[in-house]
């Protein structure tokens, strides 16, 4: 019996990706990360950094995908607001991914303590915020590739305890 495949979707917050004022570069290298390790895109967006529209966004693709990731919005800039859009609509809290990520990244480049990144669970699907630069992308896609796989497949009761 084979694997199960699981949906992922990715959320790109930027104001100016959302503009069409400079080209998404991270959301397509989650993609590519997403699907090398076996999860199916069910589809991508971009959304400005507005609290009410990334909340809303991660709302509408809880329930087409299993994975959310968002790239961006996770500093300490004043319109970075993806952890707190984010914060408001899951239901309970996974520190652990984002705290890997945050150690990972910590080798490579001593700002990436100050992401303020989350991950949670809204029902069964994994939300997860990466930071915004295609670098902390790469990085934090190769320190929890397979943690993701694993979670998703515990939160869609597919994977034993």
């Amino acid at each position: 019996m084979s694997a199960p495949v699981f949906r992922a979707a990715v959320i790109t917050v930027s104001d100016r990706v959302n503009a069409r004022v400079y080209a998404d570069k991270s959301g397509p290298l989650v993609v590519a990360g997403l699907t090398g390790f076996g999860f199916a895109i069910a589809g991508t967006a971009a959304v400005p950094d507005e609290a009410e529209l990334i909340s809303a966004a991660l709302i509408e693709w809880s329930t087409q995908a299993d994975l959310i990731v968002t790239t961006g919005g996770t500093g300490c800039a004043p319109r970075d607001v993806t952890p707190e859009a984010t914060m408001r609509v899951i239901e309970r809290p996974v520190p652990g991914i984002v705290e890997k990520m945050r150690i990972a990244g910590s080798e490579f480049e001593p700002r990436s303590w100050l992401s303020r990144g989350v991950a949670g669970l809204r029902g069964a699907c994994l939300i997860v915020n990466f930071p915004g630069s295609p670098k902390g992308v790469s990085e934090s896609l190769e320190a929890v590739g397979n943690l993701l796989v694993h979670a998703v497949g515990l939160a869609m009761g597919t994977n034993g305890h």
